[in-house]
């Protein structure tokens, strides 16, 4: 995902969504903890984060895989309501949900939605094919629905 001359004509909340999504992939986590509300929360794939559980939580993610090229498939906003669908093409660089690392290819498909309140993420809720997922780590459908999930609890 790269700045687009678009950008410039998105409404504040869009604005505001995908610029979250930019700072993770850039690394940019002074950003990141400027555009996330003091009492942000995070709910998805079994997690519920605050907002340093959420850097952190995105902190660990980058370290685990390499090459982000993020694709947003579809994005809708709806008053202080942004939907992105995204796939993600990452490679499993690093240790992930208790997996080691195995250099392989991924592809990450999921969808997010953000509430944006005075240019500040107030929250975001998500889910992920995880078992898709742990499936392209290399776990067999059912141990790694069974990690995954032992992981998320």
């Amino acid at each position: 995902m790269s700045a687009t001359p678009l950008q410039h004509f998105l409404n504040e909340t869009t604005a505001t969504a995908l610029a979250v999504s930019e700072s993770i992939l850039k690394g940019d986590w002074q950003k990141l903890d400027r555009l996330l509300d003091t009492n942000f929360t995070y709910t998805g794939d079994g997690y519920v984060f605050t907002k340093d559980e959420y850097i952190g939580f995105m902190q660990d993610m980058r370290s685990a895989f390499s090459d982000f090229e993020m694709t947003l498939e579809k994005v809708v906003t709806e008053g202080d309501f942004t939907s992105i669908r995204f796939s993600s093409k990452v490679v499993n660089t690093g240790k992930f949900m208790g997996a080691p690392s195995n250099n392989k290819k991924l592809v990450v498909t999921g969808i997010f939605q953000r509430k944006v309140k005075n240019g500040k993420v107030m929250q975001e809720w998500q889910t992920t094919d995880l078992l898709g997922t742990m499936h392209q780590i290399g776990f067999g459908a059912l141990f790694g629905y069974a990690v995954s999930w032992a992981v998320l609890r």
